[in-house]
């Protein structure tokens, strides 16, 4: 088994080009059984192929025993004449500034260890990170990415080799690795955290996968691995076909300036970045449905700092304004504004300052959970003023509230009708929803672009019965009698330029909730110049 074992990451080595004579490999090295067999492996490997190879062991702060970890790899690394480096990391304090998670900030701070450890032993070598993935976390992160929704690149799961990266034991399964480690009668650490159900990817890899490995197929996690390679080669292919349709019909007049330092392959930004892309309809049109939204999905990554909070939810926006006759706009995270120009489709966004809303959304958006308060108003060019009310900030039942100055707090709760107590409360969700001027419910799935808190603009509307028949918000407003003088500064729900709640007043009949909704999106307004508070009810 031993000896098999390592020929079969030999061979998988050798496959994907992971080390040559003269390279010089940091091996990222916890203590836990995985990173202790990679080392193992390396270190006979280099017999076989001269490279030089050294171990770092990343203390991230916040474990008792983190200490014991650093002393466990550092006496191995001894006995096996590898050189090691210790590295200390705040994970909790990046977590914290950076508005990530533990397991994210963790992640980011290792790469750029490895990175640092890299840049200074290299020596002009060629220069890898060798990481200690196994086959099981693949099919793990394959599934947890079907679950999320993920597109064919997160379907793709992880990768023997990305830019530096490479991974020697993807290709073989954690009991293997074990198994291996006891026959050579090596011992390792254990992470006590690894067998809690805390993360997702701990109940996947605790009651999902076994599951299906007993009682579905026994290979399960080998045929995930075959499949991850499939879809990697048509996701590689797909990529390149992109790129050379992005040459043909888009043009790019854009400025990128990267504000924070970029570790290999873990982070998903493209820096700051501001102007203009316009693509040309004409031929765009005339392609394949699924090459026209990767085209739009790519624009819209090289305008955003962060490619994971673009959603197909704006893709779909993009292809339903590209398809409209005429002149229209839409408005996305990160203050970008999409617009159509006869033949021509266009994203723009100016460089922000504090407080403006692109910088909101920079800073806010992707934090699912925030507690209410952490929103602030934004002002924008023209005394116009805005926020966003972004997907990933709406955890089910979990209050958000955004204060806006002079009009009181508008609170968001998004409701699925099979979390409690959303079921007893919708479970005839048209006849029990009730009249009220202040707290309205919308049918979730029915909202096509990013929610905006915002003053009204041209070509605003609203549909104004069950017919589905729309009205311009200015004439509504006229017809409503609101003075003429408040018009320009009442905050409106917007779903692009279409309303969906003119606060106090009326709602759109498109987003009803109806007996099939699926997910609803409460809204309250409380104090203010509207008045608002949960009495307020009418009719």
């Amino acid at each position: 088994m031993k000896e098999n074992l390592y020929n079969h990451v030999k061979k998988y080595v050798n496959a994907h080009d992971m080390a040559e004579p003269g390279d010089c490999i940091v091996a990222g090295i916890s203590g836990g059984a995985d990173s202790v067999c990679m080392l193992h492996l390396l270190t006979r490997l280099r017999k076989e192929i001269p490279f030089r190879l050294a171990a770092v062991h990343v203390n991230h702060g916040l474990r008792a025993e983190a200490g014991e970890d650093a002393a466990y790899v550092e006496k191995l690394c001894g006995q096996w004449g590898i050189p090691f480096y210790l590295r200390e990391a705040d994970v909790a304090g990046c977590a914290a500034s950076q508005k990530l998670s533990l397991e994210e900030a963790g992640r980011l701070l290792r790469y750029q260890a490895f990175q640092e450890v890299l840049g200074e032993i290299r020596d002009g070598d060629r220069g890898r990170i060798a990481v200690a993935h196994n086959a099981d976390d693949r099919a793990e992160t394959m599934l947890f990415h079907v679950f999320r929704g993920s597109g064919l690149k997160g379907l793709s799961s992880i990768r023997p080799v990305r830019e530096a990266v490479i991974r020697p034991l993807l290709c073989v399964g954690r009991e293997q690795i074990e198994s291996y480690l006891a026959a050579a009668g090596i011992v390792w650490r254990e992470d006590a955290t690894n067998g809690e159900d805390v993360y997702a990817r701990n109940k996947i890899r605790h009651h999902i996968l076994p599951f299906a490995q007993q009682e579905i197929c026994g290979r399960a996690v080998s045929h995930m691995g075959e499949l991850a390679d499939i879809l990697a080669e048509t996701e590689d292919y797909l990529a390149r076909e992109t790129g050379r349709l992005y040459d043909i019909y888009v043009r790019e007049d854009i400025e990128r300036r990267s504000d924070r330092d970029k570790a290999a392959e873990t982070s998903d930004e493209t820096g700051n970045v501001y102007g203009e892309v316009e693509i040309e309809l004409d031929g765009f049109r005339g392609e394949d449905v699924v090459m026209q939204k990767r085209i739009l999905l790519r624009a819209l990554e090289r305008m955003t700092p962060y490619r994971k909070d673009i959603t197909a939810r704006h893709v779909a926006g993009l292809m339903g304004l590209s398809d409209k006759e005429g002149s229209k706009e839409l408005f996305l995270p990160y203050g970008i504004r999409a617009v159509k120009e006869y033949d021509k489709l266009f994203l723009r966004r100016k460089e922000e300052t504090a407080g403006s809303p692109g910088k909101q959304a920079a800073e806010g958006e992707g934090s699912p959970g925030r507690q209410a308060g952490d929103s602030s108003l934004a002002a924008l060019p023209g005394d116009q003023q805005e926020i966003c009310v972004e997907e990933s900030a709406l955890v089910p039942g979990i209050p958000v509230e955004f204060a806006v100055s002079g009009t009181g707090g508008f609170t968001f709760i998004l409701w699925e009708t099979s979390f409690p107590p959303a079921a007893p409360l919708f479970c005839r969700k048209e006849q029990n929803i009730p009249e009220n001027r202040y707290t309205k419910w919308f049918d979730y799935d029915k909202i096509t672009t990013s929610l905006f808190l915002r003053t009204r603009r041209q070509g605003d509307y609203i549909t104004i019965d069950d017919a589905l028949h729309t009205q311009s918000v200015k004439q509504y407003m006229i017809n409503e009698k609101i003075p003429k003088a408040k018009r320009d500064s009442m905050y409106l729900l917007a779903d692009g330029a279409h309303i969906l709640w003119v606060p106090g007043h009326r709602v759109s009949r498109r987003y009803r909730v109806e007996k099939n909704t699926r997910r609803i999106l409460e809204v309250r307004l409380r104090g203010g110049n509207y008045g608002g508070t949960d009495r307020s009810i009418v009719g």
